[in-house]
C-alpha cells in the first residue's frame, strides 16, 4: 500500500519548512524509525524518521523547496493490503 510522508510540524510556531537533504533514494529500503529526510526550519536543522517500512518510490518535493506543514513530500510503497 503506497503511504504518503507529509512535511511534519516539528515546532509550535512552524508553518513552512525546506527539505534541505533526502537521506535516501527512490528505490531504498526504508525501516520504521529510519532517518529519511532533514528539514531545516527557522530554528534549527531536524532529521525526519520514516514512519512505516517500505520502499521510498517517489519524492514529491526536491531538495532546497520550501513547502507547508502537512504538504505530501514523498511516497512509500509498503507491504500492508
Amino acid at each position: 500500500m503506497r503511504k504518503e510522508v507529509i512535511m511534519p510540524k516539528v515546532g509550535l510556531d512552524m508553518e513552512e519548512g525546506i527539505i534541505q537533504e533526502w537521506l535516501k533514494k527512490v528505490g531504498d529500503h526504508i525501516t520504521a524509525g529510519e532517518p529519511l529526510m532533514s528539514i531545516e526550519t527557522d530554528k534549527a536543522i531536524t532529521e525526519i524518521e520514516a514512519a512505516v517500512t517500505g520502499t521510498l518510490v517517489e519524492i514529491v518535493v526536491p531538495e532546497g523547496e520550501e513547502v507547508e506543514i502537512a504538504t505530501v513530500v514523498a511516497y512509500i510503497d509498503t507491504d500492508e493490503e
